[in-house]
């Protein structure tokens, strides 16, 4: 029979992430883009991307090369057909050099092209050839994990389409699409740009948390462990169920202190207090989001006591959950 030790060990070594539980885990994925630009400038330009609250930013470069400067002051060079997603935004710029002077992409004039898709000229003049122009789709996005949204702080701050390539060679027909679409300016262009635009991003997200999640640990070790990752996939499943300690461990195969033990090791917190923070995101996201009674999400995460309900919303996201929805109606 293993001891605590043997088990722990035999539980984290040379194991990778299961597909099924990264499918589960990231079910209640939102990658959405609510504002999308296609973007014509004429070297020498540079354009600056302000930081909007709770929204990634996502960029195609469909007639490169463009230069990215990052929130911290790093420059990526990126390649006609380069895609890369910033999960937490922050303000950045794509500019033609590294000295280029920049301006605010917002003070330029949008032309609508349809419902969430606009058509931005940064030309200067019409002195440069349509080759000589880049060419560029971005896009403003939701991006909400649910109960995993502790996930998006681990992310790292730039996440490039071109590392993953090589290992996930399927995303390189929707990369083409993208070019062409965006160059050919076919009929329902916008449209289907915007689609493959989510899709892509949310692929980038995928593939990032299969490869196993850069440097982020907790997650990625319990992804590892097929037995945790079970008992996470059944917290996130019924998150309103009045789980123990025994029925986690006996989930796990495992005994309670080792459970135990194990849970805290890889997240980082109790099983108690995991379960506390995931009922608080999901309940503000179903409040401030999808506008559901507070009353309502209380009982759905196994309150009994709209009481203690709001005293752990507050403890967990900071403010009341009247807050929340008071923010939703704008009152």
């Amino acid at each position: 029979m293993l001891d605590r030790k043997s088990e722990n060990s035999a539980m984290s070594a040379g194991m990778s992430p299961d597909p099924d539980l990264v499918s589960e885990l990231l079910m209640g994925m939102r990658l959405v883009g609510l504002d999308y630009q296609r973007i014509e400038a004429t070297p020498p330009f540079g354009l600056s991307f302000g930081e909007v609250e709770g929204r990634a930013q996502f960029h195609f470069i469909a007639r490169g090369p463009v230069h990215l400067r990052t929130p911290g002051g790093l420059f990526h060079t990126m390649d006609t057909g380069s895609a890369v997603l910033l999960p937490r935004g922050g303000s950045h710029a794509l500019v033609s050099s590294s000295e280029i002077e920049c301006q605010d992409v917002r003070a330029l004039v949008p032309k609508p092209i349809c419902a969430s898709v606009s058509a931005v000229n940064a030309c200067n003049g019409e002195t440069c050839a349509e080759d000589g122009r880049a060419l560029i789709f971005s896009g403003c996005m939701e991006f909400d994990l649910g109960g995993l949204h502790p996930l998006v702080s681990m992310m790292p701050e730039v996440m490039l389409v071109g590392t993953l390539s090589d290992r996930y060679p399927e995303i390189l027909p929707m990369l083409e699409a993208m070019e062409r679409e965006a160059k050919t300016a076919r009929a329902g262009f916008a449209g289907i740009l915007a689609r493959l635009a989510d899709v892509v991003a949310a692929f980038i997200v995928r593939a990032w948390v299969e490869c196993g999640c850069g440097d982020a640990t907790g997650w990625i070790a319990a992804l590892r462990d097929p037995r945790l990752g079970r008992v996470l996939v059944a917290l996130h499943k019924e998150p309103g169920h009045d789980w123990t300690v025994a029925e986690l461990a006996d989930r796990m195969g495992a005994s309670r202190s080792v459970f135990a033990e194990r849970f805290l090791d890889v997240t980082g917190m109790t099983p108690v207090r995991y379960l506390t923070e995931l009922r608080m995101r999901l309940a503000s996201q179903w409040i401030a989001k999808d506008r559901m009674p507070i009353e309502t999400a209380a009982l759905r995460l196994g309150y009994g006591s709209q009481a203690a309900f709001s005293r752990a919303f507050k403890r967990v996201i900071g403010h009341p959950p009247g807050a929340a929805s008071s923010a939703r109606t704008g009152g």
